[in-house]
């Protein structure tokens, strides 16, 4: 396959962009994750963060009342994230190095998300 035909993050990102107040309760976000049909969303802090449905499942395996907590107590902080022109080849290797499932895409601001579902999918 050449350069030119290669898919890059823009070709697969999820878009409209999902997004969430740190200061909403986990029960909000989990909420919003099952309507939309998705695993993660991105939460407007600096630094940048999600959460997603692992968070909150490793909050419940901790024993935390998830219906007292807010998504700044579960959220995962320091994301990695991915450009827009960035080939999925890189994003794959770039989820196996650092064992994540979601990417952020961010292009001055939030443009999208690229999931591992998005990668398997260019994969198969």
């Amino acid at each position: 396959m050449s350069q030119d035909n290669r898919e890059t993050v823009a070709d697969v990102m999820s878009t409209p962009l999902e997004t969430i107040s740190g200061d909403a309760t986990v029960m909000e976000a989990t909420k919003r994750m099952r309507e939309t049909e998705i695993n993660a969303l991105v939460v407007r802090t600096s630094p940048r963060a999600i959460i997603s449905s692992t968070d909150v499942l490793d909050a419940v395996a901790a024993g935390r009342d998830v219906s007292e907590l807010t998504v700044s107590d579960v959220m995962t902080t320091d994301v990695e994230t991915a450009t827009p022109d960035l080939y999925m080849e890189e994003v794959a290797a770039m989820m196996t190095t650092y064992g994540i499932k979601h990417l952020p895409v961010v292009d001055d601001d939030y443009v999208g998300m690229v999931s591992s579902t998005d990668v398997t999918a260019h994969l198969s």
